[in-house]
């Protein structure tokens, strides 16, 4: 289909769903009976879970059952539970502090054990649950000494890069990457996880002005290659497949997926790229995420598409049919990240003030049959659905239940 085609199809869904209302059915009349129908639950900063820090362990575990029942009222069927926000731990680690989130001290124990009662709970409602670990973020600081004193980071500070105002572990040392497997690992060996999730966050977002100083790491193990660009990919390459390898091989029914940033790179710098103008993730944090799909190293892929249909510098419209392009054929199931939290925020271009907007995505999506289902960012706004967006997909898209893939 071609992109006018395309961007006809999507703004004629998002015109018929403006005038019949949300109680329409969806074009074709029927949902898949296996499909992604998930949703983030974020902690860091104590994004939409807990609602603060120093809540009682009783309070903690009633929000966060909170939350997966507010899962299986939407008719969704995955949580991404985020337990390794910012190099600590959401469960009893012999590697890393209970965070902060929690206590609202680092390395103090909330008194139970979040990732086993999410899991646990999660299973009792039909719900998968997916551990979301973030690799390198080590704090949205740059101050160490604000760091628990047994903090890894502060035993190992040659680990360790300030940059853009934050802390972040250094990708190019070997001993780095063993160690974060190690970390995540330990939760793949305790706990029957339905998966291990990474997101968008490798090497980090650029910063006008700044440099990210893994000099002394390149010139100990980058002689083999043409740049430091280069360099850098392949530690994230072997961040990925040493990652699936680990888990495979502790729980071979364990999925390993990644939501990375929603554009690979653009067409202007590479023809296999999208027709897009914006921030590529392979020269920018330098993540080849196309690599991972075609190469078959993930259990599936949800790229952050956040943007809306018709948006001239990366389209959904565009995105969508590009990355199914790119799922084709390899064994990586292939998800859409939806971004639920622009919807009604008086901020976001005229778009996302449409509650039609989500809807005419997911029946755009539909179209393709490498889209498996989608993930909406995130928990607390799944909750405030301050224009119904939500609600909306849930009356046009998700009539019935539906199993998460496997």
């Amino acid at each position: 289909m071609g992109r006018l085609t395309r961007r006809a199809f999507a703004l004629a869904a998002l015109t018929a769903f403006t005038t019949t209302g949300a109680a329409a059915a969806p074009a074709g009349g029927r949902r898949a009976a296996t499909e992604m129908r998930g949703m983030w639950l974020a902690t860091v900063g104590n994004r939409d879970w807990p609602s603060r820090s120093g809540l009682s362990a009783a309070a903690q575990r009633a929000e966060l059952i909170d939350m997966l029942d507010l899962a299986v009222s939407r008719r969704l069927n995955t949580v991404v539970f985020q337990v390794r926000p910012t190099a600590d731990a959401l469960w009893p680690s012999p590697y890393e502090p209970w965070s902060q989130v929690l206590t609202g001290t680092q390395g103090r124990s909330p008194g139970w054990d979040p990732l086993g009662t999410a899991v646990t709970e999660a299973h009792a409602r039909g719900l998968q649950l997916h551990a979301w670990f973030n690799p390198y973020r080590i704090a949205t600081h740059d101050d160490p000494t604000k760091l628990v004193a047994s903090h890894p980071a502060r035993r190992n500070p040659q680990w360790v890069v300030p940059f853009g105002g934050r802390l972040y572990y250094n990708p190019g040392l070997p001993e780095v990457r063993a160690f974060v497997q190690d970390a995540i690992m330990d939760a793949v060996k305790k706990y029957p996880l339905d998966a291990v999730h990474f997101d968008d966050y490798f090497y980090p977002y650029p910063v006008a002005g700044q440099t990210f100083d893994d000099e002394a790491a390149y010139d100990t193990y980058g002689g083999a290659f043409s740049s430091r660009a280069a360099w850098r990919r392949d530690n994230i390459d072997k961040l990925v497949l040493e990652t699936a390898a680990r888990i495979k091989a502790v729980r071979p029914t364990t999925q390993f997926g990644i939501s990375p940033f929603g554009v690979w790179r653009n067409a202007s710098t590479d023809s296999r790229g999208s027709d897009t103008r914006a921030l590529e993730s392979y020269d920018d944090i330098h993540a080849d995420t196309r690599k991972w799909v075609r190469e078959g190293w993930l259990d599936y892929v949800v790229p952050q598409l956040y943007w809306n249909i018709g948006l001239s510098a990366a389209d959904y419209a565009e995105l969508v049919p590009w990355w199914a392009e790119v799922a084709k054929g390899s064994r990586t199931r292939l998800y859409i990240g939806e971004a639920l939290y622009r919807a009604g925020d008086p901020t976001q271009p005229a778009a996302w003030q449409d509650p039609a907007e989500l809807t005419a995505h997911l029946e755009l999506a539909a179209a393709h049959p490498q889209v498996r289902g989608h993930v909406f960012f995130a928990a607390k706004d799944v909750r405030k659905d301050p224009i119904g967006a939500m609600a909306r997909v849930v009356a046009e898209h998700y009539r019935e239940p539906a199993q998460a893939p496997r």
